[in-house]
């Protein structure tokens, strides 16, 4: 049943609007975002649908297809629980601009793999409450609405670059954000024509960033950066400096984002020089990054890109904020099972769970249907 069907059966009449937001993959520029820094991420294929039309009793109706049963019904706005509080905390962040809707939400977006499922919700009903209210919000916007959602409603302190690349990433092209400014300009992402592909390795290990874990990181990153009289840790520009008064986990965390924010540039400036085989240097040092100095990395994810690296990949790391979910790897197109089959021996050989493999080409951000 498609998500206007489920829609008119649930609610006896034609949504408002349709609107579709996708996931994304972050290609380099890990835990970057909420240290004013830089990433590169882009949409992947897979997202979520809603179909929405607008009421006027602050009340939400909502259906999932991937939940049986009748809409759930949110009159306070408040008290709505798990999943649904990352779709209500979009209107409640707008007050009363938006004074309800009826919601019918499909998805294809494997949730917990690090896909970003969470900013794919909000930004889809960012950009249908956007055009039904009539509220003029320009894509970014509707990003910055998403994280304000999460970091305030759902509780978790995200930063900018998962609702960013879900609203304004472009077909065949990876999102450059500066995570300050907001500034970003859409860098092409050509893998076919150097006959390269982007494997996504869903670990099928389902992380709970909330847990504390992640928000340990940024106060981590936050007291390091007072600590060295800066406003965030982009702004360190001797690090050698910096390293040598600080100590313990901020030491690790600064090493960490300041050698990723120079990946990044880094692959830019390959991706621009159309040098994109060489960024798989870059993606291996980004995950021993990760895993010694951020440690946020998980055995599935250290297994997932040492097999990838060892069957052929040409760079592998973690992708997302950690803990489990995926990781990418860049692989030309002739080795391609060969990768497949050496990390489904590496997990077979540990009696883990069989990964899925996940090719991911650039797509378009948030769209009306």
């Amino acid at each position: 049943m498609s998500v206007v069907e489920a829609f008119r059966q649930a609610y006896s009449a034609e949504p408002t609007t349709v609107w579709r937001a996708p996931g994304r993959v972050n290609l380099i520029g890990e835990h970057t975002d909420y240290n004013d820094g830089f990433v590169l991420p882009f949409a992947v294929p897979w997202g979520i649908t809603a179909a929405l039309s607008p009421r006027q009793d602050r009340t939400i109706r909502l259906l999932s297809l991937q939940s049986s049963g009748e809409p759930v019904v949110i009159s306070d706005w408040d008290a709505a629980q798990g999943w649904t509080r990352y779709v209500v905390g979009v209107p409640a962040m707008l007050g009363e601009r938006v004074q309800g809707a009826d919601i019918a939400i499909d998805g294809d977006l494997p949730a917990g793999a690090g896909l970003s499922s969470s900013a794919a919700l909000e930004v889809v009903v960012g950009s249908a409450l956007n055009e039904v209210y009539g509220l003029g919000m320009t894509p970014m916007e509707i990003a910055l609405l998403g994280q304000k959602a999460e970091n305030d409603f759902v509780g978790m302190p995200c930063g900018i670059m998962d609702q960013a690349a879900s609203a304004l990433c472009e077909e065949g092209r990876a999102l450059f954000l500066d995570c300050r400014s907001l500034g970003s300009r859409n860098i092409p992402l050509d893998l076919a024509s150097h006959g390269l592909r982007i494997l996504i390795i869903d670990t099928g290990v389902h992380h709970e960033l909330a847990d504390g874990q992640y928000a340990k990181r940024r106060a981590d990153c936050e007291s390091a950066a007072r600590r060295l009289g800066v406003d965030a840790l982009r702004d360190v520009t001797d690090l050698a400096g910096a390293l040598s008064v600080l100590q313990g986990d901020e030491r690790k965390r600064v090493q960490h984002v300041v050698t990723e924010n120079h990946r990044v540039e880094a692959v830019i400036g390959l991706l621009r020089a159309g040098a994109i085989a060489e960024i798989g240097a870059l993606l291996n040092a980004s995950h021993l990054s990760l895993r010694d100095q951020y440690e946020v990395s998980s055995p599935e994810l250290d297994v997932a890109v040492e097999a990838a690296l060892r069957g052929g990949a040409r760079g592998a790391r973690m992708t997302g904020g950690g803990f489990g979910g995926s990781a990418i790897a860049l692989v030309a197109e002739e080795r391609v099972p060969a990768v497949q089959e050496a990390v489904l021996a590496a997990y077979e050989e540990r009696g883990w769970k069989e990964p899925r493999f996940l090719p991911a080409t650039p797509a378009a951000g948030a769209h009306k249907i």
